[in-house]
């Protein structure tokens, strides 16, 4: 069997974060919500074109806690897509800025970057 490694994402609000997902980034839930009993989402997961990520709203009581908007992030998400120019098209008009691009970047392709109304960078790649 071989390793897997599947990023899993803590957000302020993971109800909006699956809608958000869905609606821009055109990403499926493949795993349903577990909805715990105080209300919050314990676990989804998601994918994009097979691209998978795990998700659950905070719990600060187990050191799971969104990115803070004050500082920056360890943590970069890489995403391959087909067409970066047509998914920075979906990201802008749903109100994120980009970081950077869409730009051609030999040898990489075409790249862009945004951070997620939900804290998270994503680094877009089209090869």
């Amino acid at each position: 069997m071989a390793s897997e490694l599947t990023p899993y994402l803590h957000v302020r609000d993971a109800r909006a974060a699956i809608e958000w997902y869905v609606d821009v980034l055109g990403a499926e839930v493949v795993y349903a919500p577990i909805e715990m009993p105080d209300g919050r989402i314990g676990h989804v997961e998601l994918a994009v074109d097979g691209a998978r990520w795990m998700m659950s709203d905070e719990f600060p009581q187990l050191h799971a806690e969104a990115p803070r908007g004050d500082r920056g992030l360890p943590v970069t998400l890489h995403l391959t897509v087909p067409d970066v120019d047509g998914l920075c098209a979906r990201v802008t008009a749903a109100g994120t800025t980009l970081d950077r691009g869409p730009e051609d970047a030999p040898p990489a392709g075409r790249v862009a970057s945004f951070r997620d109304p939900f804290g998270h960078r994503w680094f877009l790649n089209q090869p």
